[in-house]
This record gives C-alpha cells, sequence and structure tokens, in this order.
C-alpha cells in the first residue's frame, strides 16, 4: 500500500456525548460507533486529542475523554482500522514520552497506529490544566523538534537528541512499533506558512482543516511546498476534514440537517437564508448519495486522497457510520461490502 492509500475514508469523533447517553455507557456508544465503522468499511477511525470539549462543541461542560487510553481499549474491540488523533497538540505531552505512547498503540493493535500532531491551539485548555502555552512561533519550533524525536523512536534503535525544547539521552524503545517503518505521521491543519511547508518536508500524510472550495489553493500550496523540498507528491497521504450529512433521498438530507442546527440551539429555519446555509455548509458535504459521489469524485479530482469525515446528524446513533457508507461506496472510498 502506497502512502496515498493510508487513510481514504476516516471516520472522525468529534465528540463523545451522544444523546440520551449515560455515563456508564458512553465507552459501548463509542465502540459500537467504532465497530460500526470497521465494519463499513472505513479504513480509520480518529478521535480529538482534548481534555476540554471545543467551545463550539459544548465547551468544558460536555464530555470529554483522554484520547490515547481511548484508543488503546478501541483497539481491543476492532481489527482492521487505522487509529489515531486527529490530532494531539504538540504542548500536551513530552514527545518522547508521546512516542512511548503511540508506540504501546501500535503494539496493543498490532500495527494499526496513526500519530497525528500539530501545534495545538486551544489556549483556554491550557490555562485549566496549567499547561504552557507559548507563542505560535515557539509551538512551530517545538513541533519541528518533535517530530525528529518521534520519527527516531519508531524507526531507529536509539535516539540521541539535544534541542532548545526537547532532549533525549540513550533513549531507546522496546518492543519496537509493530507496523513497518513505524506509525505514519500525520499533521493537522492548513495554514500556508508553517503547517503546509513542514508536512511537505516532514510528515507522511496531511489532513486539511479548511472550506471545502478552498481544496484546489491548499493543493498548490503543498505542490509547491514538496516541489522545495525535492518531494514527489506521491509521498504523502492528503485528506480533508469536512462534516457529511447524506441520505438516499433529499427530503431525508433535509431534515438531518434541520436536526443538526436545532441540535446546536439555533432554529432551523435560519436554514432559509441562503447566506446562513452557505456559511454553515461551507466546511461540509451535505446531500444524498450520488450527490456527495459526485462532489468527492471532484475532490479527488482536485487532488486529495481522501477525508476524514465528522457525522454530526448521527451523534446518537451508534451505526451512523453504516448509514451513510452508501456514498462513499459510490465515490470508490470503500469498497468493503
Amino acid at each position: 500500500m502506497g502512502k496515498r492509500d493510508l487513510v481514504r475514508a476516516a471516520l472522525q469523533m468529534p465528540t463523545f456525548h451522544g444523546l440520551g447517553v449515560a455515563d456508564d455507557q458512553r465507552f459501548d456508544h463509542i465502540a459500537r460507533t467504532t465497530q460500526s465503522a470497521e465494519r463499513a468499511g472505513f479504513d480509520s477511525v480518529f478521535v480529538m486529542d482534548h481534555l476540554y470539549q471545543l467551545m463550539f462543541l459544548g465547551g468544558a461542560t460536555q464530555p470529554m475523554l483522554e484520547g490515547y487510553m481511548l484508543l488503546s481499549a478501541l483497539a481491543a474491540r476492532t481489527e482492521r482500522v487505522n487509529l489515531g488523533t486527529l490530532v494531539t497538540g504538540v504542548t500536551y505531552r513530552n514527545p518522547a514520552h508521546l512516542g512511548k505512547i503511540v508506540t504501546t498503540l501500535d503494539v496493543i493493535s498490532g500495527g494499526r497506529a496513526i500519530c497525528g500532531i500539530g501545534a495545538a491551539w486551544y489556549e483556554e485548555e491550557h490555562r485549566a490544566f496549567g499547561f504552557d502555552f507559548p507563542n505560535t512561533a515557539t509551538r512551530f519550533e517545538m513541533l519541528d523538534e518533535a517530530i525528529t524525536i518521534l520519527t527516531t523512536m519508531f524507526r531507529e534503535s536509539s535516539c540521541d537528541f539535544t534541542g532548545r525544547h526537547f532532549r533525549t539521552e540513550g533513549l531507546v524503545n522496546v518492543p519496537a512499533p509493530v507496523r513497518v517503518g513505524g506509525p505514519p505521521l500525520l499533521l493537522g491543519g492548513s495554514g500556508e506558512r508553517k503547517t503546509i511547508p513542514m508536512a511537505a518536508r516532514r510528515a507522511d500524510a496531511i489532513n486539511f482543516n479548511c472550506m471545502v472550495d478552498e481544496v484546489p489553493h491548499k493543493m498548490e500550496v503543498l505542490h509547491r511546498s514538496l516541489d522545495a523540498v525535492g518531494r514527489d507528491r506521491d509521498d504523502i497521504n492528503v485528506t480533508l476534514l469536512v462534516s457529511l450529512v447524506t441520505a438516499e433521498g433529499h427530503a431525508e438530507v433535509e431534515d438531518l440537517l434541520r436536526n443538526m442546527v436545532r441540535g446546536r440551539g439555533m432554529d432551523p429555519a435560519m436554514l432559509d437564508d441562503a447566506g446562513f446555509r452557505a456559511g454553515l455548509t461551507s466546511r461540509m458535504l451535505v446531500g444524498t448519495w450520488d450527490e456527495i459521489a459526485e462532489r468527492l469524485g471532484t475532490l479527488m479530482g482536485q487532488g486529495i486522497d481522501g477525508c476524514s469525515f465528522m457525522l454530526p446528524a448521527h451523534v446518537s446513533d451508534a451505526t451512523g457510520p453504516e448509514s451513510v457508507a452508501e456514498a462513499l461506496r459510490r465515490a470508490g472510498l470503500i469498497t468493503r461490502r
């Protein structure tokens, strides 16, 4: 399998609350959702690596589980899907410790770990948990050093590193990762000055977090960045993070979208305003199975390899991934039935 096939159809779980799911049933709900994705043919399942829920998804009062403990438990409930965070902030863990954690996930899962990492951004969360939150330039320096430590731990017999922010001395990582070459390194983000050029230099994959119509421009930036360092496009997997609202017929799609808006505490009638609808759906794929397959075909033609799909309209349904799989099959992103 080439790098461009690493992630084609991923499920990203941005929330852990589930409508009507009690705390003592929360993990079982998440596990059943993950198993549904695996049955449906998704190749990867990602969770966020945050300690607070994001502000626009309810904030600190909403449930949030620690990412790597959750992924290790999901590894025991699954057989085929890749597992990772989308993504881990470099400020949350010493990178050598993170390397050991991701290696352990790779061993537990039989070689299915993906190491998602980024420069971090959620300042409120950092303050609450007592983490330092340096300026942007410093966080990207930390990210660059962390990538060196992680890739060395995954691929070499020992790691000695001295940087401005991190150091290791005689570090050995035993047992080694199961996956040949170690867990792939995935950078999250779509910043044109720092993130995309860093991914072009150092990553196995990048997940864009941008509006759907920005993809052609982001791909141009990526191509220029790859050319600048002498790397081939086939050396990196490129995905787009999108919310997916789809069903077989138009009426059901509209119902799902309106229910999603209602679930966010807004009046569904606001969707009747064309400007509001366009803004809301700028980071979404909304349509029937055939319409989604066509839009995904367009995105693939613009150069991406796949998508990480969030299913906000299905948060209460542990079989949600199976309910949308037909659209992805028609687009050729899923082949399993």
